[in-house]
């Protein structure tokens, strides 16, 4: 019996497996290559998205309270624990979790949202053409634009209308904000360069907020 998120689990086992698919053509020098992520490196964000595959409920509880709450203690941490010796390893130990439904909770839109931001993080500084399908990232664009949650998307999307022009998403009211599914996906995540794939007088308004923000 299909279960309500069993279509999303299976859209986050497709990007999870394209990732996967770029990341096997990296060499040496493109796996330290930064990404959009701030200080971390490839391998960094590969080793991040194993980490969020591998942790339940409860082990992600204990994670942050060992790390005194503290998100970005419990983040390293974990990075490090799921970072192989080589970054052959680390890739084949995120393709063992590419199937995995295990998540700290069941907001399985944004653990979807993780995987997608978190390619583009790679891809793009990398210029790798891959991208996530827009079937993927309607539900994650849907989740960002109601709640805050692991990124604060509602609160950079408030008041401004956002409009798809490649799929179906539509949210909000306010000034018009158009663009593909993805670069509105990403600006809502917090990523400034995709700011300028989209259009419409709303776009000074996202720009203002990123830029005082950390994405």
């Amino acid at each position: 019996m299909e279960r309500p998120n069993d279509h999303l689990w299976a859209l986050m086992s497709a990007e999870r497996a394209a990732l996967a698919a770029d990341l096997s053509t990296l060499d040496a020098d493109q796996w330290r290559h930064g990404t959009l992520c701030g200080r971390w490196d490839v391998e960094h964000v590969v080793a991040h998205l194993t980490a969020a595959a591998s942790l339940n409920q409860w082990q992600w509880l204990r994670s942050m309270v060992g790390a005194r709450l503290r998100p970005d203690v419990h983040n390293q941490r974990r990075l490090a624990e799921h970072r192989g010796r080589t970054p052959a390893e680390t890739l084949d130990r995120f393709r063992a979790v590419i199937g995995s439904t295990t998540a700290p909770s069941g907001h399985t839109a944004a653990y979807l949202g993780e995987v997608v931001v978190h390619g583009q993080d790679i891809r793009r500084p990398l210029g790798l053409p891959g991208a996530p399908a827009v079937e993927a990232l309607t539900p994650v664009a849907e989740f960002f634009a109601r709640r805050d949650f692991t990124v604060a998307s509602r609160t950079r999307a408030a008041g401004v209308h956002l409009q798809a022009d490649d799929g179906p998403f539509t949210a909000g009211s306010g000034p018009l904000v158009t663009g593909s599914t993805l670069a509105l996906v990403m600006s809502m995540a917090g990523r400034a360069p995709y700011l300028d794939e989209l259009a419409g007088p709303g776009v000074p308004v996202l720009r203002e907020r990123l830029g005082a923000t950390t994405a």
